[in-house]
């Protein structure tokens, strides 16, 4: 288990993830899968099935950033995907970010969300597009300080723990590139 050293030393900075960064980044989306409703998945991943990930956002040039601890352990991650495959939709992105539970509310989503933005911006995208558990306040208000907007509430489109969620769909359009 991680805990959280008590100094004025940087506990955490962001950089952009390495291969070296796939297996914490893993260990934190699957540490979410299993006890949250951040992800809508059932099963943990595994490993190759991270890497492959990694190696399509690297050949595709969507940003993944991590919160590294000076020891090198990787507790939260960000990243922009493909929002959807069909050629219109080349210019919008959906962001993820997952903090490691015991470094939550640590601010390490915030660090994490301005790199992703300027990467976005970098990339020549227009939008972002977030995808978040309505039960997630903390993300909801993560997105809402950087400018994303509240586009709807999609009831009961979502089924883990035995039960139905509903999805918030929040957006952030980019300046337009000249």
């Amino acid at each position: 288990m991680t805990t959280i050293p008590s100094s004025t030393a940087p506990l955490w900075s962001v950089r952009p993830a390495t291969r070296e960064h796939v297996p914490g980044i893993l260990a934190i989306y699957n540490e979410a899968v299993v006890t949250t409703t951040a992800s809508y998945d059932y099963e943990p991943r595994d490993l190759a099935h991270r890497m492959a990930w990694y190696e399509d956002h690297v050949a595709n040039n969507y940003a993944i950033f991590a919160a590294i601890t000076p020891t090198g352990e990787v507790v939260g991650w960000s990243s922009l995907s493909r929002f959807h495959d069909r050629m219109g939709y080349r210019f919008t992105a959906e962001n993820s970010i997952y903090i490691a539970a015991p470094w939550r509310g640590q601010g390490i989503g915030t660090a994490l969300m301005e790199p992703l933005i300027q990467a976005a911006i970098q990339r020549g995208l227009h939008s972002i597009i977030a995808l978040i558990d309505a039960s997630n306040q903390a993300s909801i208000r993560l997105h809402a300080k950087f400018d994303f907007v509240h586009l709807g509430l999609f009831k009961e489109v979502g089924f883990k723990f035995n039960r139905w969620l509903d999805v918030v769909y929040m957006q952030r359009l980019l300046p337009k590139q000249v």
